[in-house]
């Protein structure tokens, strides 16, 4: 009797146990007609059921898939469609170009050379400078900041998943792999109706003229006067992308003075950047605030330059540089407004090399033609 009950208990074991396939391999209960309900996150051959004894990867919108009946595309997928499943481990083995845990997102080359940042589409910015976008071109396109324009609003599908490099000033290509050369003037550039023995333009150019950047700052309740003794900063990008903050600026109520506050700071920034410049100051025509020309006559900055950008905010202990800020100054208006324009692009051209010579991308020194020299090529040494 005990040996039938043992064979009978055996046979019953060896029924559950083939009912279904390996015992759903202990990762799902066997269910009704011997099918595998497997837990979450198992399955097989990247499907539910089975046996059970493969992991599914996580999903990501895909980069790329056909098109549904309704024209939809973008749909959920296994690896995002970029990269193959370990069933092993539940762990996508992403192509060449994307990474993340489901190949949600795109990595950058050569992770940018060590030279730059991997940015998303999202945090990418138009222009170089704030008023690059903001040109004064209208009151809504006026106003000073710092950087350049991003939107904050989505504008595509993957504005969080597509990147790329932003290079570190002095950097340039798509990997940052590249050396930027230092811009200068071409010196065998021909200006129309140039004149040597002109007095009318910069001294010792004839009637050559330099570029002039007008800055216009206004109270926005139109007195000036809250501005006196108030501290601000002015930063400059050289055209190799290298930012440049000036010490404190102090608003000061004769505008000579003020002037030559400016003057100072913008040529005691590092490395002479900015070798030569003058500065004039107009407070008087509007006492709402002041008009500031900057006219850029150094050899180190001939040319069209970056705008310069007002640091304006207050920054205080802990930050740097320390300044009051204009607190109370006028963005945007349907009158006055504050800005930076360019207000006389000047003759001279800038351009890598002098557009004299090739840039060594590798040591970023320009290789010059025969017959130029000097570290942006714009010295003659020879007129053949």
């Amino acid at each position: 009797m005990k040996s039938l009950i043992a064979l009978s208990f055996a046979l019953l074991v060896g029924f559950t146990q083939a009912a279904c396939p390996h015992s759903c391999s202990g990762h799902g209960t066997c269910g009704v007609d011997e099918v595998c309900t497997c837990y979450p996150g198992w399955g097989t051959g990247g499907n539910a059921g089975g046996d059970c004894s493969e992991r599914f990867c996580p999903y990501e919108l895909s980069w790329v898939d056909n098109p549904t009946r309704n024209g939809g595309r973008h749909r959920y997928a296994e690896c995002a469609n970029k990269g193959t499943c370990d069933r092993d481990d539940g762990e996508c083995q992403c192509f060449s170009g994307y990474e993340g845990k489901a190949c949600g997102r795109q990595s950058c080359p050569n992770d940018c050379s060590g030279h730059g940042t991997c940015e998303y589409m999202k945090d990418l910015a138009f222009g170089i400078v704030y008023n690059e976008y903001y040109d004064g071109s209208s009151n809504a396109l006026s106003g000073v900041g710092v950087g350049g324009k991003t939107w904050p609003q989505g504008y595509a599908w993957d504005e969080d998943r597509a990147r790329s490099c932003v290079c570190d000033a002095g950097w340039l290509g798509l990997s940052c792999g590249e050396r930027m050369c230092p811009y200068g003037n071409d010196v065998m550039d021909v200006i129309p109706g140039f004149d040597e023995t002109s007095l009318i333009g910069m001294p010792g150019f004839g009637n050559e003229y330099a570029q002039v950047q007008t800055v216009t700052l206004y109270d926005a309740d139109l007195d000036n006067s809250r501005f006196f003794t108030k501290t601000f900063a002015i930063q400059f990008t050289s055209k190799l992308n290298e930012t440049y903050v000036t010490q404190p600026i102090m608003w000061d109520s004769d505008d000579d003075v003020m002037a030559g506050y400016i003057e100072s700071a913008l040529k005691k920034l590092p490395n002479k950047v900015i070798d030569d410049v003058d500065v004039d100051v107009d407070s008087g025509t509007d006492a709402a605030g002041a008009i500031i020309h900057v006219t850029f006559t150094g050899s180190a900055v001939q040319g069209k330059q970056h705008k310069l950008e007002i640091l304006q905010d207050t920054c205080e202990e802990g930050c740097t540089p320390r300044i009051s800020g204009l607190t109370n100054i006028r963005t945007f208006s349907a009158a006055t407004l504050s800005t930076v324009e360019i207000s006389t692009l000047g003759d001279h051209n800038s351009f890598e090399c002098g557009r004299r010579g090739t840039c060594d991308r590798k040591s970023g020194i320009c290789n010059c033609v025969t017959g130029f020299t000097g570290d942006t090529c714009s010295i003659l040494t020879a007129l053949v």
